[in-house]
């Protein structure tokens, strides 16, 4: 990128090349070319965390799974609405990425590592999912630019039936699974329908002026129960 310079880079496992550049203040993270992520808009990022706390609100002592750190602003986010009973489990595969978190990224960090809802857990977000039952009031996916492994290919499970089923089965009952994406996708909205679930998609603006393109949230909640 013009100007930027490149200051880390990190490899997923079984996947691509990660590289951290920055120009003055600003940083973006880049999936070899592509760009991931940047301190330049981050109102959609931001939006998921907000966005599903709305449909969380009365529940007591929320308890939420947060798949890939990024940047922190969903995390961020998160702990701004949640209550101080609220616990978050933050799962990120790469530990480099939390290294430019606490390091060259620390004063936008702002130590939201560190609050004591937050339990980080350097591992696979799906390994979390598969390993619940009944265990999630929300889970918030932002791994990839949408139902697509680009970091990783194992990632594709994700947005599999299976993988969709195994997100139900960790929630608990009326919780939320919230899957941001940068573009629609009407065949993982049919995965979600197909599965029991019932789905909203949410458009929101990339920044929080409303500039910028727009990006997608599929906000799709576990029934309760029918009662007999």
């Amino acid at each position: 990128m013009d100007g930027h310079a490149e200051i880390a880079s990190a490899r997923v496992p079984d996947g691509a090349l990660l590289r951290l550049v920055q120009r003055g203040d600003d940083f973006t993270i880049l999936l070899d070319r592509t760009e991931l992520m940047s301190t330049r808009a981050s109102a959609s990022e931001e939006a998921l965390a907000t966005l599903t706390y709305e449909r969380l609100v009365g529940r007591a002592a929320p308890d939420l799974l947060i798949g890939g750190y990024g940047m922190g602003y969903t995390l961020r986010a998160a702990l701004a609405v949640l209550p101080a009973d609220a616990h978050v489990t933050l799962a990120e595969l790469v530990p480099e990425v939390i290294e430019w978190a606490r390091g060259p990224m620390g004063k936008l960090t702002a130590g939201c590592l560190d609050d004591p809802r937050v339990l980080l857990v350097a591992d696979d977000v799906a390994m979390l999912i598969d390993a619940a039952r009944d265990g999630y009031d929300a889970i918030l996916l932002d791994v990839d630019n949408g139902p697509e492994g680009i970091t990783r290919r194992i990632n594709d499970h994700l947005y599999t039936d299976d993988g969709v089923m195994a997100a139900k089965l960790a929630l608990k009952p009326g919780g939320v699974l919230a899957v941001w994406s940068a573009w629609p996708d009407p065949d993982f909205t049919t995965r979600l329908v197909e599965a029991g679930f019932h789905v909203t998609e949410t458009v929101v603006m990339e920044q929080a002026d409303g500039e910028g393109d727009k990006h997608l949230i599929w906000f799709a909640q576990r029934p309760y129960p029918t009662r007999t």
